[in-house]
């Protein structure tokens, strides 16, 4: 097994901490999904592709053990959920651990401007929510990337300065995708040129439309969520060692997969040696504005 080069910032991009409750979008998904095999699912919406994520999820785990195992790991911070109805636990996490973990605010276009109220209000309750973040395949009814409903979400990113995280592709759970078109982005990076938007999950099978615009739109990023690392898109990879060395982001996907497999597969893909500081955690750093938080 290769083993990582060393760097110093490793930044995780999705992780969730169990509760020993169904998560990463299982209520949503329940909400939408019309098939009976998805109610055979114990813990993740989509667990027919991640077919040991129950056993973690099963398991609550105090937030000192998945501390530690960030650190057995070199994973020196990780971006969390932050539940705008329900704050409490991310904050006491924030406060508790101040430079191990960040926050991103989930928003539904369906509420409007309540949605908007309620995405300000959490950012400032704490200097480490540093990003919004939206599932447009789980939202009940489902909202296209390029709805108008989404417009003042993304105003309101634009005047808090902060990146959104967005789904894209196919998604595991049984809803259907065209909300979720990569090609739909096109549009919102035209109008919204200074909105700093996260590719989330894949946007497989359109990995080559997501490079064209990664390589068109200077404030469009791709990251590595929901795929286990020899199963990242080798089109992305190759972008990433040549013109897109600061478009490309690391992120994990805990508990959805393992940490040990994670980590065991990463050092093998083939980044180009300035390649690794940039993926791994400088890019992060930069795009969610982090440097405050790893200051102290």
């Amino acid at each position: 097994m290769s083993q990582l080069p060393k760097h110093n910032t490793i930044i995780d991009l999705m992780l969730e901490i169990p509760t020993g409750k169904p998560g990463m979008g299982m209520r949503e998904a329940k909400a939408l999904t019309r098939d009976k095999g998805t109610d055979e699912f114990s813990h993740h919406p989509a667990q027919y592709l991640f077919k040991d994520a129950g056993d973690r999820m099963s398991l609550a785990s105090d937030p000192d053990a998945v501390v530690a195992m960030m650190d057995a790991h070199g994973v020196a911070m990780a971006q969390v959920a932050v539940s705008p109805k329900y704050p409490e636990r991310a904050l006491e996490l924030f406060d508790k651990y101040p430079t191990r973990f960040f926050g991103e605010v989930g928003v539904d276009p369906n509420k409007g401007m309540e949605s908007v109220r309620a995405l300000e209000a959490t950012v400032k309750l704490h200097k480490n929510i540093k990003a919004a973040s939206a599932a447009p395949c789980l939202l009940s009814p489902q909202v296209a990337i390029d709805d108008r409903k989404f417009y003042p979400l993304y105003a309101k990113c634009c005047e808090l300065d902060i990146p959104i995280n967005m789904l894209v592709g196919i998604p595991g759970p049984r809803v259907p995708y065209a909300c979720q078109h990569p090609g739909l982005l096109d549009e919102i990076a035209y109008f919204f040129p200074e909105l700093k938007v996260v590719m989330r999950h894949g946007g497989d099978p359109w990995t080559d439309l997501c490079v064209k615009l990664l390589l068109k739109w200077p404030n469009l990023y791709y990251s590595t969520s929901a795929w286990a690392p020899k199963h990242y898109p080798r089109n992305v990879l190759e972008f990433a060692n040549k013109r897109g060395l600061e478009k490309v982001l690391f992120a994990g996907y805990f508990p959805g997969i393992s940490y040990e497999r994670i980590f065991s597969e990463l050092a093998d893909l083939p980044l180009e040696e300035q390649t690794w500081p940039a993926f791994l955690g400088d890019n992060a750093i930069k795009v969610y504005g982090l440097s405050d938080i790893l200051d102290g």
